[in-house]
C-alpha cells in the first residue's frame, strides 16, 4: 500500500533521529512549560531536572510512535498524532469528573501542600482501563502489527503517567465555580505542552 500510514519505518537511524529530536523537544517544551508556570502561578524552578528529564522521555516516546507509524514526516499526521493525545487527556478529565464523586476539596489539597497520593490511589482502576482503551484506539487508527500496539501502549503509559495523574483525579475533588479557572490552567498548560513540541519538533526535523 501507498498510503504513510500503511506502512513501517524500516530506516532506522531516520527512527533514531526521531527519538533524539523528540526528547530535545521534549526538553525545550519542559522549558517553556516551567517559565510560563513561573510567570502566571508559581515557581517550579527546583523540579526542572526532574520534569525536564519526564519530558525527555515523553518527547522520545511521541517520536517513536511517530517514526513507526507513519513513514515520513507530514504536518498533518504530525498534527493528527499530537491532537489525539491532547485529546486524551481532556477525555480522561471528562470520565472521572463523570465516574468520580468528590471526596475533598481545593482549599484541602493546597493546606496538606503533598501528593494527592490517596486520591491517585483511587483513580488507578479508571487510569489502567484508560491507557488500554487509548491504546486500542490508536492501534485500530494507525497501527498495524504487535510491535506498534506495544510501543504505543508505553507511550500512553509514560504520558498518562507523568502528565495525566492530576486529570485522572479531577472527579475525585469539588471544584467551586470561582476555582473553575484552575481546569482551564491546567489544560492550557497540557496544549501548550504539546504545542510548543510539536513545532519544536518538526522544526529540527526540517531544518536538519
Amino acid at each position: 500500500m501507498d498510503s504513510d500510514n500503511n506502512k513501517i519505518t524500516n530506516d532506522i537511524p531516520s527512527l533514531w533521529k526521531y527519538i533524539r529530536s523528540g526528547a530535545a523537544a521534549g526538553i525545550i517544551s519542559t522549558l517553556i512549560f516551567t517559565i510560563i508556570h513561573h510567570i502566571f502561578i508559581a515557581n517550579i524552578w527546583f523540579s526542572f531536572p526532574i520534569m525536564a528529564l519526564a519530558g525527555a522521555a515523553s518527547g522520545a516516546c511521541i517520536a517513536w510512535t511517530y517514526g513507526l507509524l507513519f513513514q515520513r514526516l507530514r504536518l498533518s499526521t504530525w498534527i493528527k498524532l499530537n491532537s489525539f493525545f491532547i485529546g486524551m487527556f481532556v477525555l480522561l478529565g471528562i470520565l472521572s469528573v463523570i465516574l468520580f464523586e468528590p471526596v475533598t476539596t481545593i482549599s484541602a489539597l493546597r493546606e496538606a501542600n503533598e501528593r494527592p497520593t490517596e486520591l491517585i490511589n483511587k483513580s488507578i482502576p479508571l487510569t489502567i482501563v484508560f491507557i488500554f482503551a487509548a491504546t486500542i484506539i490508536l492501534s485500530l487508527l494507525y497501527g498495524h502489527n504487535l510491535k506498534h500496539y506495544l510501543v504505543i501502549l508505553l507511550t500512553n503509559t509514560i504520558l498518562i503517567l507523568l502528565l495525566g495523574l492530576n486529570v485522572s483525579i479531577l472527579g475525585l475533588i469539588f471544584i467551586p465555580t470561582d476555582s473553575l479557572y484552575l481546569l482551564l490552567e491546567l489544560f492550557a498548560l497540557i496544549v501548550v505542552i504539546f504545542v510548543v513540541y510539536a513545532l519544536v519538533f518538526f522544526v529540527l526535523e526540517k531544518k536538519f
